[in-house]
């Protein structure tokens, strides 16, 4: 006996293969004639398609429900837009087969723009403008209730991808257990200050391929979002983080510096030299854990050019580990992962 796909007006078979489920799916959205255009994959599990009837665009994502739920994506996105930010609008959902019909913020991403030599210091000025109003906010409107924390199982757990794949890809045998043990052990003792730091939303990919400039809005509108789902609770200092120590992309020292003093200059309460020490700690737990994901990426996936990143990887991690808060997992990589076995890994294949 068939059972029928929640979220659909009419009977769908459970086991229809998915480009008739998408089909089926965006016939009932009422998007079923749009002329389809997908778009390169990334890191994720999504899949992202251009709809264009003629007189509206949307975007199809395809998130196949084994590998990741859309429900987080839906709610994170209404709440964003309720405080005023510009998460796309959501035409169509069947949260059950991992199928979505999105607004269309448009075509400029940050991230084509400054390829194509717009100036970066407007786009990171709004991108930190965003920020800025949003730990503005308290608390208590920014952080939807249920809204998990960036807590220390989660950050040891990221921490942890670099042990799993980038030490057993330098060293050609996985980490000893001893190695496994005073490394969660040093991370422990690097993260204490994480925890002092009052709570806000944290978006956690916020940076330039997750950013777009929208045509005809203002102020804090004309910043689109596109990555939030995996949003937690946590410190203010990682989304600024995040955008100014961006693994795919250079920012330059000067910029850098500005959009700091610009924050700063929002904050004047705040103990500033203790925002940066959780800034800089946040900074080399993310480069660790994006090294070891994109090792994974090279070594299971087969996405060879993530590799290219990993010497900026490593260059920003060797610069936030002169902080001193940070001495014992420098002490742990000094020990274990010299600086020979740091940077480029030779092409593989999963």
């Amino acid at each position: 006996m068939a059972a029928w796909l929640e979220g659909l007006s009419r009977p769908v078979l459970v086991d229809i293969a998915r480009p008739a489920l998408i089909d089926a799916f965006l016939d009932d959205a009422g998007w079923g004639k749009a002329r389809r255009q997908p778009l390169p994959g990334d890191a994720s599990f999504r899949n992202y398609t251009v709809l264009d009837d003629g007189w509206r665009r949307a975007m199809l994502m395809d998130a196949p429900p084994d590998k990741e739920d859309v429900r987080p994506y839906l709610s994170m996105a209404y709440h964003l837009r309720t405080l005023g930010y510009s998460a796309p609008n959501i035409f169509a959902a069947n949260a059950n087969s991992g199928l979505l019909v999105i607004e269309h913020l448009g075509d400029d991403t940050y991230t084509r723009l400054l390829d194509h030599g717009h100036r970066a210091e407007p786009l990171y000025t709004l991108a930190v403008d965003v920020l800025i109003d949003l730990h503005r906010r308290p608390s208590s409107k920014t952080l939807p209730l249920g809204l998990r924390p960036y807590d220390k199982a989660t950050l040891l757990r990221e921490a942890l991808i670099f042990v799993e794949w980038y030490v057993p890809e330098i060293s050609g045998r996985p980490i000893t257990e001893a190695a496994h043990d005073t490394y969660i052990a040093a991370w422990q003792a690097a993260l204490a200050p994480i925890f002092l730091a009052p709570k806000t939303l944290v978006l956690r990919d916020y940076h330039v391929d997750n950013l777009l400039r929208i045509p005809g809005r203002n102020g804090m509108a004309a910043c689109g979002l596109l990555d939030f789902q995996d949003a937690l609770s946590g410190p203010a200092a990682y989304d600024l983080m995040s955008l100014l120590e961006d693994a795919r992309r250079d920012v330059s020292a000067p910029l850098a510096t500005a959009m700091l003093a610009h924050y700063r200059g929002a904050f004047p309460e705040i103990d500033w030299a203790a925002f940066m020490v959780i800034y800089r700690i946040l900074a080399a737990q993310r480069h660790m854990k994006v090294i070891g994901i994109f090792t994974r990426l090279a070594r299971r996936d087969g996405k060879q050019h993530y590799l290219d990143h990993l010497p900026r990887l490593w260059r920003l991690l060797r610069h936030s580990l002169n902080d001193q808060a940070l001495s014992t997992v420098k002490l742990w990589l000094d020990t274990h992962v010299p600086p020979s076995q740091r940077g480029v890994l030779r092409s593989m294949h999963a």
